[in-house]
């Protein structure tokens, strides 16, 4: 009589993808698109959305399927700046090291009475890159760790207080019904198949808030909802389709954590799954072949 065969075991839990099933953008308002131009587009290798804001009053930056937004105004006394780190795969980081070199040169030339806070370095297997106004950006290659992305915004890690993380996590998993943990200080929050986002506890004081905010598409759109409007946090109504928040509270005892504001679409939003333009980086004039222009990537 032959062995019963044995059952596999797989771990159903690693699938669960969670609410949160986009991290699409990011938001900060710069004062110089130019600057701007040579930093994320020339420098990080984005390319500019050729059919949205193609003006001086904003400009979207495609990263894959992700993007960053780049509203431009007279902001004194200082532009936006993201209170923690953007984290973007990028197809090469010998290439992005070239394009920064360039672009910082060209920074130079173009604005040389800027003094800007642009800078980067390689560090190990990633290449940390700061734009002219302070935004930090973490450049990873491609890895498993990413599953498929080659290109694409992969996490936000924001600096948040001590003591916050776990809290932090409770709010994402109990309210935003998205896989969250506190491991070690830091919170990570599971966002769709391949993203982030992390709340990594620091000492270092906080800087005031400016209204810089990131953009997420969730599945379950009234549940967050509801639990946000009982307790006065929604801060926005915005359509049908979108609604925001701005404070990370604990579920547990109703204290205000982090302060980071969350526009927050249904995946009935007209801009869902919007297909977006990349270009090929490695291609110029001189090394033009037909049919070569679009990135080539799964993302």
């Amino acid at each position: 009589m032959n062995a019963p065969e044995k059952v596999r075991q797989y771990d159903r839990a690693a699938q669960t993808v969670g609410n949160i099933v986009h991290l699409e953008h990011f938001n900060v308002v710069i004062p110089d698109q130019r600057l701007a131009i040579l930093f994320y587009v020339v420098g990080l290798g984005g390319t500019r959305d050729p059919y949205l804001f193609p003006g001086l009053e904003n400009m979207w930056v495609n990263f894959g399927r992700t993007q960053c937004h780049l509203p431009s105004r007279a902001v004194p006394p200082r532009a936006e700046v993201l209170r923690g780190t953007a984290g973007l795969v990028v197809p090469s980081l010998d290439e992005l090291e070239k394009r920064l070199t360039y672009a910082g040169s060209e920074m130079k030339r173009v604005v040389p009475e800027a003094k800007t806070k642009f800078s980067w370095a390689r560090k190990g297997d990633v290449v940390e890159a700061t734009c002219p106004w302070g935004n930090r950006v973490r450049c990873h290659a491609p890895s498993p760790e990413f599953g498929r992305t080659e290109l694409g915004l992969v996490y936000v890690d924001f600096d948040v207080p001590r003591g916050t993380a776990e809290g932090i996590a409770r709010f994402y998993d109990q309210v935003l019904r998205a896989p969250a943990k506190a491991e070690k200080g830091r919170a990570t929050v599971r966002v769709g198949r391949d993203q982030r986002l992390l709340f990594t506890e620091t000492d270092a004081p906080q800087p005031e808030y400016d209204n810089h905010h990131v953009q997420i598409y969730i599945a379950d759109f009234s549940t967050p909802y509801e639990w946000l409007k009982e307790r006065d946090l929604i801060t926005m109504e915005t359509d049908a389709n979108e609604w925001r928040f701005q404070w990370i509270t604990d579920p547990k005892d109703r204290k205000p954590l982090f302060q980071i504001e969350h526009e927050v679409r249904s995946m009935k939003h007209h801009l869902f799954a919007r297909p977006l333009v990349n270009r090929n980086h490695g291609i110029t004039n001189m090394t033009y072949q037909a049919g070569q222009d679009a990135f080539r990537g799964t993302y």
